[in-house]
C-alpha cells in the first residue's frame, strides 16, 4: 500500500504560498504562472488554509465579488482534512471522494509537509497498478 510520503518525495516539497491579505487576483496570477490549482495561505509561517480555483469560482465569481479587492483570507478553505506522510493513498482517495475535495494539506508532526491533490493520488494509483502489472508479467515469463 503506497503512502503519501511517496507522492511528496516524487513531486517535491515546493509550495506556492501567499499571505492572508494577498488579493485573489494576485494569488490567481501565481497559480497561473506555476500551472497549479491552489496556493497555501501562511501567516508568519503558520498554515491558515488553501485557496483553490474552486474557491475562486464559487466564492468570488458566482457571488459577483471583485478579484482585486477580495483577499484570499476571505475565500480560503480552512476546514480541509489533514493527512500525514504515513497515510495511505487509498485513505486520501476515500477522504477526497467522500468530501468532494481536490486538495489536502499533509502535516508531519504539526509541520506542513506539502499539499496532495487528487491528480497526485490518481498518478500514484496508476503507478502502483503499473508496478503490479509489470511484476505479474515478469512472474508469468519465468
Amino acid at each position: 500500500m503506497k503512502k503519501v510520503a511517496a507522492v511528496l518525495s516524487r513531486k517535491g516539497s515546493q509550495l506556492a504560498t501567499v499571505s492572508p491579505d494577498t488579493s485573489v487576483v494576485d494569488a490567481l496570477t501565481l497559480m497561473a504562472e506555476n500551472n497549479i490549482g491552489s496556493v497555501v495561505i501562511l501567516k508568519e509561517g503558520n498554515y491558515l488554509g488553501i485557496m483553490t480555483e474552486r474557491d475562486y469560482s464559487r466564492k468570488v465569481i458566482l457571488k459577483g465579488r471583485n478579484s482585486s479587492e477580495t483577499k484570499v483570507a476571505d475565500i480560503m478553505s480552512d476546514d480541509l482534512p489533514r493527512v500525514s506522510p504515513n497515510d495511505s493513498i487509498e485513505h486520501c482517495m476515500q477522504l477526497m471522494t467522500d468530501q468532494h475535495i481536490r486538495y489536502m494539506p499533509v502535516f508531519d508532526n504539526d509541520r506542513l509537509a506539502g499539499i496532495i491533490s487528487m491528480s497526485d493520488v490518481v498518478k500514484e494509483t496508476i503507478l502502483a497498478q503499473k508496478e503490479t502489472i509489470d511484476h505479474l508479467q515478469s512472474y508469468i515469463q519465468q
